[in-house]
C-alpha cells in the first residue's frame, strides 16, 4: 500500500511547492539553531571574560610593575587582549605619570613591538585594528610602522593610521604625514587630515608653510585652515606671503592666524583683508581685529558696521563692545553711520554683553557732547531707531562738534 509520501511526491507541481516549504522549514530550523548556538557561546564567552577582567584587575598593579611575570598571561591570547584593552583604556584619562608608567609596561611586555610588527605585516581590518591600537598607545616608535600604513590601498585603513599619527601630536608624526601630502596628495577626507595635523603641528607650525607652497589647489585650502588654526608669534612675517595669495582660503586662514601673533604690523593687515571682495575673509579679519583689542582698529570695525553681510557686521559690533574704551564716542560714530542694520547689531552687542546700563551712565555724565546730542543719542539708545535727517547750519553746529547724519 502506498504512503502519502509517495502519493504526494507523484503530484508534480504540489511536489515543487512541498519541497520548497521542506526547504524552508529546514533552513529556518538551522538558523535557529545557529542563532541559539552562537547566542549561548556568547553569553558563556563575555561571563569568562568578564571574570577574567575582575580577577586582573584586582591584580593590575603588581602586574603592571612586574612582579607577576609577563610569562603568565601574555602567551596566552585571550589574557593578553583583555590586558592590553585595560592599558589603552586606561591612556585616555591618565595624567603624565601615569601614562609614563604604562608606555613602560607596554614597551617591556613586549605589546608595542607586537602591535608594529601586525602594523607592518597583516592585512585588512586586522591591519586596521593594529594601527587603532598602536596608535593609542602614543609611542613615538610606532610612527615609522604608521606612515607605512598611510601608503595603504584601503581607505578605511589610511585613515586609522592617519588617526593613530594624530594621537601621537608631535613634530615627527606631522613630517610623515607632510611627506606623504607631497607623494600622494589628497586621498583622506579633509576633516580627519585637518584633526591629525592640527594636532602634530602645534609645536612647530613652520612644518606647513614648505607644503602650502607647492600643494594642488583644494590640499593647499585644507593646509590654510591648519596654519590659521596653529599659528603662533614665532611665524610673524611669513604669513604676509598669503595675504595677497589668489586662494580664498588661504587669505582667511592668514587673517585667522594674524590675531595669533600679535605683531606690530597686524591691524593694518588686518585692516586690508577686512576689506576683502570675499565675504569669509572679511570676516575671518574682523573677528582677529576683535582679538587683538587694538583702539587703532575702530575705524575698521565701525566699517564693518555697514558691511553687506550679516555675520561680519554681528562680529565687528562684539569687537567694538569689547573694546576698553569709552562707549560714547563709539556710540557716536555708529549713530552718525546711519545705517539701521549696523545699529541693531551695536545694540544686541551691547545687550548681550550686559553693557547698555553702562552706555546710559556713560551718556548722562558725558559732558562732551551738547543737550541736543545727547537727547538724540538717549532717544537712539531707548528706541533702537536712527532719528530723522536734519539739514546742517552754521547756527545749530558748534565748532568742534560733529554733525549726526
Amino acid at each position: 500500500m502506498e504512503s502519502i509520501f509517495e502519493k504526494l511526491w507523484r503530484l508534480s507541481p504540489a511536489a515543487f511547492v512541498l519541497k520548497g516549504i521542506i526547504a524552508a522549514l529546514v533552513a529556518n530550523g538551522l538558523l535557529l539553531a545557529f542563532i541559539f548556538l552562537r547566542r549561548t557561546y556568547r553569553k558563556q564567552y563575555f561571563a569568562r571574560r568578564d571574570a577574567r577582567v575582575y580577577e586582573l584587575r584586582q591584580r593590575w598593579d603588581a602586574l603592571i610593575s612586574g612582579d607577576i611575570p609577563y610569562e603568565a598571561w601574555r602567551r596566552n591570547p585571550f589574557d593578553r587582549r583583555i590586558v592590553e584593552g585595560i592599558a589603552l583604556d586606561a591612556f585616555e584619562a591618565a595624567g603624565p605619570e601615569q601614562s609614563a608608567r604604562l608606555l613602560k609596561f607596554l614597551r617591556t611586555s613586549g605589546l608595542i613591538e607586537k602591535r608594529i610588527f601586525e602594523a607592518r605585516h597583516l592585512k585588512g581590518w586586522r591591519r586596521m585594528r593594529s594601527l587603532v591600537a598602536l596608535g593609542r598607545t602614543r609611542a613615538p616608535e610606532g610612527i615609522p610602522a604608521l606612515a607605512e600604513g598611510l601608503r595603504d590601498r584601503d581607505l578605511e585603513t589610511r585613515l586609522a593610521a592617519l588617526r593613530g599619527l594624530g594621537r601621537m601630536a608631535c613634530p615627527q608624526a606631522a613630517e610623515e604625514i607632510l611627506a606623504w601630502l607631497g607623494e600622494n596628495g589628497l586621498t583622506v577626507p579633509d576633516l580627519p587630515l585637518q584633526g591629525a595635523l592640527v594636532q602634530c603641528c602645534a609645536e612647530r607650525p613652520q612644518l606647513l608653510l614648505p607644503y602650502i607652497k607647492i600643494a594642488e589647489t583644494h590640499l593647499r585650502e585644507v593646509l590654510g585652515r591648519v596654519l590659521g588654526e596653529v599659528a603662533t608669534p614665532s611665524l610673524g612675517l611669513d604669513l604676509l606671503q598669503f595675504v595677497g595669495d589668489d586662494l580664498d582660503e588661504l587669505r582667511a586662514a592668514a587673517a585667522r592666524a594674524m590675531s595669533q601673533t600679535h605683531s606690530a604690523f597686524a591691524p593694518e593687515v588686518l585692516s586690508e583683508l577686512a576689506a576683502d571682495p570675499v565675504w569669509f575673509v572679511r570676516l575671518r579679519a574682523i573677528v582677529s581685529l576683535g582679538k587683538l583689542s587694538d583702539c587703532r582698529a575702530i575705524p575698521t570695525l565701525l566699517r564693518g558696521l555697514t558691511d553687506s553681510n550679516r555675520l561680519v557686521r554681528w562680529r565687528a559690533a562684539e569687537a567694538l563692545v569689547a573694546l576698553k574704551t569709552e562707549l560714547v564716542p563709539i556710540f557716536e560714530k555708529v549713530v552718525a553711520a546711519r545705517d539701521r542694520y549696523g545699529l541693531h547689531a551695536y545694540l544686541t552687542a551691547l545687550e548681550n554683553a550686559g553693557m547698555r546700563a553702562q552706555l546710559e551712565v556713560e551718556l548722562q555724565a558725558n559732558s562732551r557732547p551738547i543737550e541736543d546730542v545727547k537727547k538724540r543719542l538717549q532717544n537712539v539708545l531707548e528706541t533702537g531707531t536712527l532719528p530723522a535727517e536734519e539739514p546742517a547750519t552754521a547756527a545749530n553746529l558748534p565748532s568742534g562738534v560733529v554733525e549726526l547724519r
